[in-house]
Parts: structure tokens; sequence; C-alpha cells
């Protein structure tokens, strides 16, 4: 159970937030956040003795006591730079509120609707309940569960039956950070029809430090197949909590890709939770985090083999460095019906000091006996011998290493099938990695990658 000081404050919350909150007059939605606020009530948040948390301590989040955000202030000046700057159209949410003057959204595809939640619910209630709710499991997850109760706002897509959105979908969530103690919850929601093939972009960041709590849920749902791409980028400040969970609900021949790529926060979360529910659907779980100092990282992937002759492939590499900790909790579960599953799961992580720490925990569950199942992890440091030819070729020791990390890290990155976000994505991952000022070669000029196997040199 929660502690009753900690759910006085969040139960103050939520009485007056059911009182403003979008849809509060629908019987649905109403009956939906109360039991998802009971449930929350009842479990409180996890602890390291739920084997699902053993690895990550919440007692920061559960002490801080966060009262939902009241709304910051952005300039159109102040995100003029950030972002995925090729896009169809980008949402930009400011708290966890659309703020549509700070919005683009260029012209789309007949068939294709992108929205916010909150306006969805006022317009398109029917077609929103058909969905919202209906696959997330808030008795299983606390985090969860919170975010269903306090549900307000985030992004919506619907795309019809046969569409290809050729650019991708980009949704921009910033925090304002600060000294108050705010939450948000952000809930997503998309929708790809029969045949339909869409990019979608979730962006977390923040313009300040100081403790805020993201808490998001999306909601993904691929009919027959779809084709679909997620990606998840999160670069908040190190005062900041992120917790994200992705749900992915896959009918036939569905084929979906979840690419997440952590680079802050100071405690964060990301749970990837795909069901196969059609037969011959295929699933991608891609992805990169990257710590330093004393970040917390913690991946949480659960894939459901639910349907026969389907396909599942994990690909998760971690770099840390500092006193930073990584997790990594990989499980497959084969269903009994899920005949012809193949299914693996890769974790590689790289330690750069003596004080990072990795925990990894590949896991499969199987109960059908026509599978083909295959799970594994590595934990390592920069090869010496890679660094000596490397040094050899008269490349200095620092550029040595950044040619090294930047070859591990690009084993993510050619799995992101879009261009512009890929290049995107490798960018932050660059800026990561390295001080700019510190990024060159002793000739001074900067190493860009070109490929796996060749890099360019750029003035």
């Amino acid at each position: 159970m929660i502690a009753t000081t900690e759910l006085e404050s969040y139960l103050e919350s939520f009485s007056e937030f059911e009182k403003r909150a979008p849809g509060h007059n629908q019987h649905w939605l109403k009956t939906l956040r109360q039991e998802a606020f009971a449930r929350f009530c009842q479990v409180g948040f996890p602890t390291t003795h739920d084997e699902d948390w053993r690895f990550t301590n919440t007692a920061p989040i559960r002490q801080a006591a966060f009262r939902l955000a009241s709304g910051g202030r952005v300039s159109r000046d102040q995100i003029a730079s950030l972002g995925l700057p090729a896009s169809a159209c980008r949402l930009v949410f400011v708290d966890g509120r659309f703020v549509s003057e700070l919005s683009i959204v260029h012209k789309l595809p007949d068939g294709v609707r992108v929205s916010n939640l909150a306006t969805e619910l006022a317009e398109n209630a029917a077609q929103v309940e058909t969905h919202l709710g209906r696959y997330l499991n808030v008795h299983r997850d606390a985090f969860s569960a919170l975010n269903t109760a306090f549900l307000e706002d985030g992004a919506y897509v619907h795309v019809l039956r046969g569409v290809l959105v050729q650019d991708p979908i980009h949704f921009l969530f910033i925090s304002t950070g600060g000294d108050t103690r705010a939450m948000t919850h952000p809930r997503n929601l998309f929708l790809a029809e029969e045949e339909s093939q869409v990019t979608l972009v979730e962006e977390y960041l923040s313009l300040q430090g100081g403790a805020s709590l993201c808490n998001t849920v999306t909601e993904l749902v691929a009919k027959e197949g779809a084709n679909v791409s997620h990606y998840m980028i999160e670069t908040e400040h190190t005062d900041a909590f992120n917790v994200s969970t992705l749900r992915i609900e896959q009918e036939r021949s569905a084929n979906v890709a979840s690419h997440s790529v952590l680079l802050g926060g100071g405690l964060v979360r990301n749970n990837v939770h795909p069901v196969l529910a059609g037969e011959g659907s295929e699933c991608l779980i891609n992805g990169l985090f990257v710590g330093d100092g004393s970040q917390h990282l913690d991946n949480y992937m659960l894939v459901e083999h639910a349907s026969p002759h389907c396909g599942s492939r994990q690909f998760y590499n971690g770099i840390l460095d500092g006193h930073s900790h990584g997790v990594f909790h990989g499980r497959i579960i084969v269903h009994k019906d899920a005949q012809k599953t193949d299914a693996k799961q890769t974790n590689r992580n790289l330690l750069l000091s003596d004080d990072a720490q990795i925990d990894t925990k590949p896991q499969l569950e199987i109960y059908a006996d026509d599978v083909k199942c295959t799970h594994g992890a590595t934990i390592g440091q920069i090869e010496e011998g890679a660094l000596f030819y490397l040094r050899s070729r008269g490349i200095d020791e620092t550029s040595a290493r950044k040619l090294l990390l930047l070859a591990f890290a690009s084993e993510c990155l050619d799995r992101m099938q879009q261009e512009p976000v890929r290049n995107y994505v490798e960018g932050l991952i660059d800026e990561s990695l390295f001080n700019a000022d510190k990024a060159v070669n002793p000739s001074g000029v900067k190493l860009k990658r070109r490929s796996r196997e060749n890099w360019e040199e750029v003035g």
C-alpha cells in the first residue's frame, strides 16, 4: 500500500483533476480514470522487492510528492533549433499540454488524422473509446495506472487503410523544469489501419534543471499488414525522472519497429511491451542507452508471442561511464498456441569506468514445443587490440576511442530505416558521447560517420 502521507498528496491532485479533466462528463472515461487511481492507491509505487523492478529503486520518485504541472511558457525562439528538422508535421506539448501556436502541421495525405488527445476526446470520443485503455494493463504496472488516472492530453494519430505516410510525424514533449516538483502524464494513441505505413517520433526534453516527473503511456495498434516505425528519444536534464510505457498490439502480418534512444534523465525507466496477437506478425525492438555521472537507465522489454509464425528481434546496446547504472531486463513469453515462433534477444554493453554498473537479465518463458528462441548478453570494455590498431595508423588515443564507441552505437543506428530520423539521432548520440571541442584528431578535422565501414573527414 502507498503510505498515507504520500496518498494524501495524490488524492488531492486527483480530486482537483477530475473536476476539470477533458471528457469528465463521459461515463466510460470517468470510470477508466477512477479504476486506475484505485489500483494505484492499492499497490503504490513499485519497490525492489517486485521482480520487474528489482534493479531500480523508485524511492526518489515516491518521496518527491510531485504535483500536476500548471503549465509553463515556452516561446517559439526557445525551440526553434530543437527537435527533428524534417517531418510531415510537429506537434508540441509543454508540460503535458498541447500548444497549437508552437506546432507545425504541413499538408498530410488524405486519410491521416494527426491531433492531440484532449481534442479527440471532445470531438471524436466514440473512436477513442474503442481503443483507449483497451490494451494497457493497469493492474500490472503502477505507473501505467497513475498515467491512466491523470489521463489528460497527448498525441493522437489515425492512419486509414492503405495510406502511406512518407515523412515522419514528430511529437515534441517539453518539460519547463524549474524549482517546482511537477509531474506530467502524456497519453498517446496511435492507430494504423490495414496495409498502412507510418513513422512516429516521440521526443522528450527539458529546458532547464529541476526535479520533474514525466510518466508517459503510448498505445500503438497495428492492424493487419500495417507497417509502423516508432521512435522514443529521451534527452531530458539529469534532474528529471522519466517513465515511459509503449504498449503495442499487432494483428496478422503487421510489422512494427520500436527504436529507443536514452541519453538524458537522472532516473529513466523504458518499458516496451508488444503483443504479437496476429499470425505472421513481426517486431523489432532496437535501443541504445548512454549514461554518465549518476544516471540510472532501466530498460524493461516484455514480448508476448500469442500467435503462430511470428518473429521478434531485440537488440539493445548500452554505453556507461562515471557512476552510471544501466539495466536491461528482456523477457520473451511464448504462449502455448504460438508454434513456429522465431525470437532472438541480444544485449551488449560497454563499461567505460570502474564505477559504472550494468544489470542484465535476458529471460525466456516458452510454453510451445516448436519454436526457435535465443538470448544472450555481453559486458565488456573497449577492446585494447582495436584501440592499438587505430593508434598504429596515426590516430590519437582520444579519437580512436571515439571511433570505436561510434562504431558500437552504429549497430543500433543502422537498424533505423528512416534516414532523416537516423541522421538526427546520430547527431544527438555524437553530442552525448563527445564534447565538440574534444572530437578532433591531431590534424584538426572532425570525424563524421558515413557508413559502418568508412569514415570521412569534414571541415
